[in-house]
């Protein structure tokens, strides 16, 4: 064992550090070697987003310690940036994770200590309610303790600037900085007092919600068809409440409940992973929707701004929708809507994330509106927000991760928006005779059979950082010349910002933000996309084709053709 990590254990045996802390530290120097160089290897990394972490104690972790310390740094460097105003606030929210509601209170004490007014939500609340409270309420910014879809062993911590949007250049990069600055808990200010804290309740929700429901394109149907059936989890998350509440406003009267996964809950007893892309945690609530013939089923995570949907085949069977498939369902029905409606104004566009399916570039190019490419993250897409704020009409922006946005309302992926507008397009689709399965058919028609694939690939712990790294290195600068009988015609090094044409040896500037992602673009127009995870120890490959579909009977035939040809990228590329 490092010497070094031993100290750094030792440090916090210290009578500064609460009684239980002290005593798992010794267990740790004791008796588990393997466990204690896990949690004080590192200090948890304070990253462009945030924290996110295993709780438990040590410097590698999420704890009170390791929370405390990333708000004193965030509170100092508020301090700076706003040091001509009268009086700083900050909106703080939280989920349904274990230890949430704690990391949240001390979150808010340290800010009190420091002289900054805070917005404390007296229960846990959607992400995106905590984006849309900085805006309502003129913070300078916002935080909640989320680990969004992470297995329950996980918490975080998230960071918003005064638009509402996570941090971006040049505030994440400087809030960094202070926070590393901070050498340990006696930095910290802990206790500040009450008088310096406000709570949030249900009139907030109402703001939230009646802001919502001022996007809605097809009242009067709505109101037509409230009795299309839904069925609704949370998945043991924070929009229990306030996801049923919002159909209702946008006029939907038969939502139906999980009563098992209403149960709010950081354990998430019916699943092995709350996280919507995962077809198990749907099970309870298909079932659910089959016993009561029901029309459609929502679910999202726990908090509440990634969100997956289950509709009907035509043989009456329920199925999974992947995140490029409800970024395209919602984004061609918002802008056929509009155009309808005679609301698109020619300064309107869309944005998705680099690794998202081009089918939505398609769609916009129909409706002639424009679409934007940016890194993945939400906050890229909250960053292009502000840009064209007072310019351009950002009307919807999504990320093939299950999330979304409509309106600039938030500055962050909204589930619950993104819910009620899947119901919205469902009943616009009967009104019309049709099914949302059959409008997604007729996507696939017009502008060509889009089918991509994600592989993740889990590394944990000290070596598995270093396993990814190597695997980056490989993809950068030792490529195949072809996958599955196809030669790689460009090469995009988002991290050296340039794209490699293959052939010629040109290079051309890509005009983004330096990122750890390479993607290869084959020359049958298929695409492989790879990058280590910001949040998790994982890396991530995105996998893209492309097909003619010539006659709707054909779907089965060219989709099993389409995952033929990813199967065999995949199965070259883990050969390298």
């Amino acid at each position: 064992m490092d010497l070094e990590i031993k100290d750094r254990a030792k440090k916090w045996l210290a009578k500064e550090y609460d009684e239980t802390t002290r005593t798992q530290v010794q267990y740790l120097l004791d008796h588990d070697p393997e466990g204690l160089l896990d949690a004080f290897y590192c200090n948890l990394e304070f990253g462009t987003g945030g924290l996110r972490g295993i709780m438990g104690v040590g410097t590698n972790r999420m704890n009170q310690y390791t929370v405390g310390m990333a708000t004193q740094g965030l509170a100092n460097y508020l301090k700076k940036s706003f040091e001509n105003l009268p009086q700083i606030s900050v909106a703080v929210a939280y989920d349904c994770r274990n230890q949430s509601t704690y990391f949240a209170k001390v979150t808010a004490k340290v800010l009190a200590a420091n002289n900054i007014k805070v917005f404390l939500f007296s229960d846990l609340r959607p992400t995106p309610q905590l984006s849309f409270a900085v805006r309502e309420l003129g913070c300078q910014s916002g935080i909640v303790i989320t680990a969004s879809h992470n297995p329950k062993e996980y918490n975080g911590y998230k960071v918003y600037w005064n638009d509402g949007g996570q941090l971006v250049p040049p505030h994440d990069a400087n809030v960094i900085q202070e926070v590393n600055k901070i050498s340990g808990i006696v930095d910290v200010n802990f206790d500040g007092p009450d008088d310096n804290i406000v709570l949030l309740g249900a009139e907030m929700d109402t703001s939230y919600i009646d802001r919502m429901k001022s996007y809605s394109l097809q009242p009067q149907n709505n109101a037509k068809h409230s009795d299309l059936k839904i069925v609704f989890t949370p998945i043991h998350g924070s929009a229990v409440l306030l996801a049923p509440l919002a159909l209702k406003a946008f006029g939907f009267a038969q939502v139906l409940n999980v009563p098992e996964q209403d149960v709010v809950s950081g354990d998430f007893p019916t699943v092995h992973s709350p996280n919507p892309e995962e077809a198990a945690a749907l099970k309870l609530a298909i079932e659910k929707a089959v016993a009561t013939g029901a029309d459609l089923v929502l679910a999202t995570d726990p908090d509440a701004d990634r969100v997956g949907v289950a509709i009907k085949d035509p043989f009456g069977d329920f199925v999974l929708l992947n995140g490029n498939q409800t970024a395209a369902l919602v984004t061609s029905y918002v802008l056929e809507q509009l155009k309808q409606q005679g609301k698109l104004t020619g300064k309107d566009y869309i944005v998705k994330t680099i690794v998202t399916t081009e089918l939505l570039q398609s769609i916009a190019a129909k409706y002639q509106v424009e679409c934007f490419d940016v890194l993945t993250g939400f906050k890229y897409i909250a960053e292009l927000i502000r840009h064209w704020e007072g310019t351009k009409n950002f009307v919807a922006g999504g990320e093939e991760s299950y999330g979304y946005l409509i309106g600039d309302y938030v500055r962050d992926k909204d589930a619950i928006i993104t819910a009620c507008f899947v119901a919205e397009a469902a009943a616009w689709a009967k009104e019309n005779g049709k099914s949302l399965y059959q409008i997604l058919i007729e996507l696939y028609l017009e502008h060509g059979f889009y089918l991509e694939k994600l592989v993740t690939i889990t590394h944990k712990g000290k070596d598995g950082l270093e396993k990814i790294k190597s695997l980056m290195d490989r993809f950068r600068h030792h490529p195949p010349d072809t996958l599955a009988g196809n030669k790689i015609a460009v090469i995009k090094d988002y991290k050296h910002q340039k794209a490699i044409n293959q052939q010629h040896g040109n290079e051309s500037i890509i005009n983004l933000p330096k990122s750890d992602v390479i993607q290869y673009v084959l020359d049958d127009g298929s695409t492989i996309s790879m990058r280590p995870s910001g949040t998790e120890p994982k890396i991530k490959f995105y996998f893209g084709v492309k097909g003619l579909l010539p006659y709707a009977e054909d779907f089965d035939s060219v989709k099993t053709q389409l995952e033929e040809r990813i199967s065999k990228l995949v199965m070259e590329l883990q050969a390298i």
